[in-house]
């Protein structure tokens, strides 16, 4: 069949307990999903070509209502706990069987593309739903198909997802009406109740975080990029900390903006497009990703539109904070579009420390770095709800426990085994505040974070002097070039050093207790390279 055929042949969706659809619109391509969008009235077209779409009350992921099928052929294989929650097999079953009633005599969109840019772990996948601009988001964010690919393209994993179809949680177990279930043996994500388009992506990932470690292939939640001198470079660090808007840097060639593999040929990016927060973003600072929201094909979630001359406004963030651009990576002019690139030889990890204490930059020992990635930490600023006064910390597991069925120490064992064998130099960059917590001091600008990376990037930080942290353990550099020296020492840039003494005990403090969940599952050479509590 033609690429863009609407027919009534199944292609093998019963398999997927399918039956009885209307329309099946398959692998339509980007303007036929816009017209059937615009048709539908899912969206709206903006001024210079983006669809601007609506995602509803859940404007961001739905963590809790994220469930892993108990099932024999992966029970053992899973980090149980908060994060990854069993629900039963049985329960899976019936829920998929009402969801694939409710989908009768409706019209669905199927997109088949791929996961992973090496041919060696690429995994074929197919994305059903129910909303033709969740198939358009599927399209940019997965590696697509070609013509002749698709006349042999055999899905392993399969997600269908359908906003409409809610559940019952008294009878399926469910926390909500909401869910995002991940069956590892029937090879089968459901996902209802949610019209927020990175349950999609994410969904895909998890699955990617299970089954690649046992191919010996570190699965990450990083971008990656590539210097003029053909070296590769990783961003590890969680939302709000710029790992996207650091990576896509004009000198440097863009692997990929959130997901990758490291395997014995080098670095894989899973995707073909990125997802980027929107939220003020800047033509001067980010001039690439800004550059998107004026071009055909871009998904914008929830991002203001004037009703008058469809104009965007990215400063309003009144339906969230959390507003979302969905592209294909080839609108990132500096982007590789094999998605592939060389062992890295520089890893940063990125935190928007908002108690002020960590330095702007440092160097980590690989010891230091499976703890800090075991940690993965960053700090949500104070809110405006009263009695809230100060930075809170995030700590999630591997940059990624939201995404990540193993126990993180699998992942941790992986990259300790490549930072050692392929050398590489492994920096923590702090792009919170200085001078003070949040409130007191001041965020690091932009412009000097980027002087950090680029010179640590370009070995111009390698020879120069340090001092050690002594909470932290860090090697600090003294100088950096285009920064100024008074930020790179966090407690000189306190007005009173005692207090931040005080807050730098208590961030240390805070580390030690989060990581007494892993502490008996590492070696004593990491627990070790934690910060000094005393």
């Amino acid at each position: 069949m033609h690429e863009s055929d609407v027919s009534q042949f199944t292609g093998g969706l019963e398999a997927h307990g399918l039956y009885n659809l209307n329309e099946i619109f398959w692998n339509l391509p980007t303007p036929a999903l816009y017209e059937q969008s615009l048709l539908r009235r899912e969206g709206s077209l903006s001024h210079l070509g983006p669809l601007v779409v609506r995602t509803g009350h859940h404007t961001g992921r739905s963590a809790n209502d994220k469930f892993i099928v108990d099932e024999a052929e992966s029970h053992d294989q899973i980090w149980w706990g908060t994060i990854n929650k069993p629900i039963p097999e049985n329960n899976f079953d019936i829920l998929h069987q009402r969801m694939a009633s409710y989908l009768q005599m409706k019209d669905v969109f199927v997109q088949d593309c791929f996961a992973g840019a090496d041919a060696d772990y690429r995994m074929p996948i197919r994305i059903i739903t129910e909303y033709a601009w969740h198939s358009l988001f599927a399209r940019n964010m997965f590696i697509q198909a070609s013509p002749e690919e698709l006349k042999h393209h055999e899905p392993y994993f399969t997600v269908i997802n359908s906003p409409r179809f809610h559940a019952i949680p008294s009878q399926d177990q469910t926390r909500s009406e909401t869910f995002i279930l991940v069956n590892f043996h029937q090879r089968l994500v459901l996902i209802g109740g949610t019209s927020y388009a990175g349950e999609i992506k994410k969904s895909i990932f998890s699955v990617m975080n299970y089954l690649l470690p046992g191919k010996g292939v570190l699965p990450m939640h990083c971008s990656a990029n590539i210097g003029k001198d053909g070296k590769t470079a990783l961003f590890f660090g969680l939302s709000g900390t710029g790992k996207t808007t650091l990576s896509a840097d004009a000198s440097r060639t863009l692997i990929g903006d959130d997901e990758h593999g490291w395997s014995d040929n080098g670095i894989f990016n899973f995707e073909g497009g990125c997802y980027a927060k929107m939220i003020k973003l800047s033509p001067e600072n980010e001039p690439e990703i800004h550059s998107t929201t004026q071009r055909f094909g871009t998904v914008l979630e929830n991002v203001t539109l004037s009703s008058d001359d469809r104009h965007l406004d990215l400063d309003d963030g009144t339906l969230t904070e959390n507003t979302r651009g969905a592209y294909h990576i080839s609108a990132i002019p500096n982007a590789t579009l094999d998605g592939r690139g060389g062992h890295p030889e520089n890893i940063i990890f990125l935190t928007c420390d908002a108690f002020g204490v960590l330095p702007p930059v440092s160097k980590l020992t690989p010891e230091q770095a499976m703890y800090h990635f075991i940690s993965g930490y960053t700090a949500r600023v104070a809110g405006t709800e009263k009695g809230v006064t100060e930075p809170s910390p995030v700590f999630s597991a591997c940059y990624g426990a939201p995404f990540m069925p193993l126990h993180p120490r699998r992942y941790a064992e992986l990259l300790g085994e490549r930072i050692t064998k392929h050398g590489a130099r492994v920096w923590l960059i702090n792009t919170g505040w200085v001078g003070g917590p949040y409130g007191v001091g001041e965020r690091v600008a932009i412009p000097h974070t980027r002087a950090m990376v680029n010179a640590a990037l370009d070995g111009k930080l390698d020879e120069l002097p340090t001092w050690r942290d002594p909470v932290f353990g860090f090697e600090v550099p003294e100088s950096c070039p285009g920064v100024p020296d008074e930020i790179l020492n966090p407690k000189s840039s306190w007005s009173d050093p005692s207090a931040y003494d005080a807050q730098a005990r208590k961030l240390a403090g805070m580390f030690a207790e989060n990581f007494r969940t892993f502490s008996d599952e590492v070696t004593e050479d990491i627990r070790a390279a934690g910060p000094q509590t005393g």
